[in-house]
């Protein structure tokens, strides 16, 4: 069981043990539901009720008018599973390319202390990653020695970057499950997962009851995983991960809020991309860079009026977000309702929707 530090003072949400909260383990979920749009949906309104449903009941809370907007960044196979000369197990975790040469990226390694500059990893016969140089944070620099594309090699012999909460190795159904149905750019070393949830039909109803949809791209990073080490939020380095918010999602947000429509965010990813991209006025602007912004309580939200998300884990910068949008209380009193009445957790677990305020 995941447990929650005691405290003496009254929770307010202002230091990062106020976000610990206690979670079954057997809540955890290991497998994605058995259909995509299968999994449970518990609503949070703006008043602080809390309702229980199925996921396909998320489209009776649109209004025509509103937009949709997702994450369409896609999973990559990250993991390299190999051998050192030696023949001991090796392990290069690919987190993104230095430059412009597909073979070349910065990575994880492991056994760190054996991996390290002129150093080899042997995937498969026809692929082998050297070890090129250490970074100031200590990660690897990392070539892709093969004949193939670095595409294809990775499409071969790579494998599904599942979070560490999930105790398995990945399968054949992660390829396709752990990916959403509109995912196109590759970049994320983990999913967008509150968008696991909707299927190509689902996604069909909800455009032809009105609602539009547009994407954004930001690629998940391993920090997403990486939890708070520090007393307050204030003093937390945030991860950077970097986003494209192009010129057409860009128009559809502003024009759906010129005319009064309510823009949805499909995950914490979408909310920090639009986010990250508006002026105080609300409206956004389009390009690409990185994002390091941090969204906790208290946080005017700009663009985002309501959201779609999944379960996320104690203490982390994911919750506190949810917590910002629908007040640090109400949220957590949602989260202890979800474990009671036995929600599945985290990436492959079941969704929370945080309606607009009427």
């Amino acid at each position: 069981m995941i447990s929650g530090a005691g405290k003496d003072r009254e929770a307010d949400g202002s230091i990062v043990s106020d976000y610990d909260y206690e979670l079954p383990t057997e809540l955890i979920a290991q497998y994605p539901a058995e259909q995509r749009d299968a999994s449970r949906l518990l609503t949070l309104g703006s008043d602080g009720s809390v309702g229980h449903g199925r996921f396909p009941d998320v489209i009776g809370l649109f209004a025509e008018g509103d937009l949709l907007v997702a994450n369409e960044s896609r999973v990559f196979p990250a993991r390299l599973l190999g051998r050192k000369p030696t023949g001991a197990a090796a392990e290069v975790f690919l987190i993104s390319q230095t430059g412009d040469d597909s073979y070349v990226w910065e990575a994880l390694v492991r056994p760190g202390a054996k991996l390290k500059p002129g150093r080899n990893v042997t995937i498969a016969d026809d692929l082998t990653v050297e070890i090129l140089a250490t970074t100031p944070s200590g990660n690897r620099v990392v070539r892709l020695v093969t004949a193939m594309s670095a595409e294809e090699a990775l499409e071969r012999h790579g494998h599904i970057p599942l979070p560490p909460y999930i105790e398995r190795s990945d399968d054949e159904v992660d390829r396709d499950r752990y990916q959403t149905v509109y995912a196109g750019t590759p970049g994320s070393v983990a999913a967008p997962t509150a968008g696991l949830h909707f299927t190509e039909d689902l996604l069909r109803q909800i455009q032809a009851s009105g609602v539009a949809f547009a994407s954004v791209t930001l690629h998940v990073g391993i920090g997403t995983f990486r939890p708070i080490e520090v007393d307050h939020p204030a003093d937390h380095p945030m991860h950077a991960e970097s986003y494209t918010l192009s010129e057409q999602t860009a128009d559809a947000v502003n024009q759906t809020r010129d005319r009064g429509g309510r823009v949805w965010a499909v995950g914490t990813t979408s909310v920090r991309t639009l986010e990250s991209c508006a002026d105080a006025a609300g409206r956004v602007t389009p390009g690409s860079g990185e994002t390091r912004l941090f969204i906790r309580p208290p946080y005017d939200f700009r663009v985002v009026d309501g959201l779609i998300t999944n379960f996320h884990l104690p203490r982390s910068t994911l919750l506190m977000l949810v917590a910002a949008h629908r007040g640090y209380e109400t949220t957590m009193r949602a989260y202890r309702e979800a474990v009671l009445n036995g929600y599945r957790f985290y990436s492959y677990g079941d969704a929370m929707v945080l309606p607009p305020g009427r």
